[in-house]
């Protein structure tokens, strides 16, 4: 257990820091966002006899403003907790009044409460970090064509010819920018995928899976970290919101299990698109799983649902034992 705990409230523009020492409030203060900010804050506790070694900085996750605490962290070598904000919501009580600086306090008490279930964050590699940053730029760019794409196929039928005609012009190119900037952006993460011997051969292991494609390929990749941050593919259902819970309670409710909504919406989206064209378009075992699971009478649905979990077992199976999927395997097993 480490004697000092330093909580951190993080926003854009300023971060609230809250020092505990054996569960004690020793000092408040707040910085801007910032490499050199951070950096010259933390020296001045080093200066007063800190032990960074028995130190541990716990904050919420909040996507990309986290990153100049997480490079500091590591460089002065403290260790950093990323924790997810619901569950320092649902672990510290009822709260009456809200600000930056109640919310670090709240942090670092959970963080005192709580360290010997700290998962401690590190950086991730260069190239793990540029593929993160280029597939939220895609994803960006898909749903503004999309949105664009939905103008010109809508509003033919309210608008005046001349009005229609100027706008679809304006949009069209637009939507042809648009285009142009998501196959340059899909060059350079095939570059960067080809550039490196590890990440090439995990993206020719899990496209060797029946129905999973480039989009899907490249995002477990992604989201797993080159397969390090998850091991256990129930886990990574979890995390993909495929796996169904029990909603019970006492005799007066028994709700059907069902998935839950705190999920990767992204992942578990392309998941599904998977799932669908193994299920319907293609004529292999998960198709012929589809087929008899809805004629016992399943929920379509459910049985998509179970899918998903199936194309994420073998995705960890091929990379697992490092070879590439056999369609036909179960047939060998049962000539032999």
């Amino acid at each position: 257990m480490r004697k000092n705990v330093i909580g951190v409230d993080v926003s854009k523009e300023k971060l609230d820091f809250c020092l505990l020492q054996d569960e004690k409030i020793v000092k408040e203060w707040n910085c801007s966002n910032s490499i050199d900010s951070i950096k010259a804050e933390l020296e001045k506790l080093e200066k007063l006899d800190l032990d960074f070694s028995q130190t541990l900085v716990c904050a919420e996750y909040t996507g990309q403003y986290c990153y100049p605490l997480s490079c500091v962290c590591e460089e002065k070598g403290i260790a950093f907790w990323l924790e997810n904000p619901a569950q320092i919501k649902y672990c510290s009580g009822v709260q009456r009044g809200k600000n930056d600086k109640l919310d670090a306090r709240k942090i670092a008490n959970y963080a005192a409460r709580f360290q010997d279930n700290a998962k401690l964050f590190s950086l991730p590699e260069k190239q793990m970090a540029t593929l993160k940053q280029l597939l939220g730029e895609r994803d960006m760019y898909v749903v503004d064509r999309s949105k664009y794409q939905g103008q010109i196929t809508d509003q033919k039928r309210f608008m005046d010819k001349n009005d229609y005609k100027s706008k679809k012009g304006r949009l069209e190119k637009l939507i042809k920018g648009l285009a142009n900037e998501i196959e340059m952006i899909d060059k350079e993460i095939q570059s960067i995928i080809d550039s490196d011997d590890t990440l090439s051969n995990q993206h020719k292991l899990l496209l060797s899976v029946e129905g999973i494609g480039e989009r899907t390929a490249i995002k477990m990749i992604v989201e797993t970290n080159a397969f390090q941050d998850f091991t256990d593919p129930r886990k990574f259902c979890c995390h993909a919101g495929v796996v169904p819970f029990s909603y019970t309670s006492g005799s007066s409710q028994h709700s059907r299990s069902r998935v839950s909504n705190r999920a990767d919406k992204s992942m578990k989206s392309l998941l599904h698109m998977a799932a669908l064209v193994v299920a319907t378009r293609t004529k292999g075992e998960l198709h012929q799983y589809f087929l008899r699971k809805v004629a016992e009478g399943k929920n379509k649905m459910s049985v998509l649902n179970a899918i998903r979990a199936k194309l994420i077992h073998r995705m960890f199976a091929v990379i697992k034992r490092n070879k590439l999927y056999e369609k036909s395997y179960a047939c060998l097993l049962r000539e032999s």
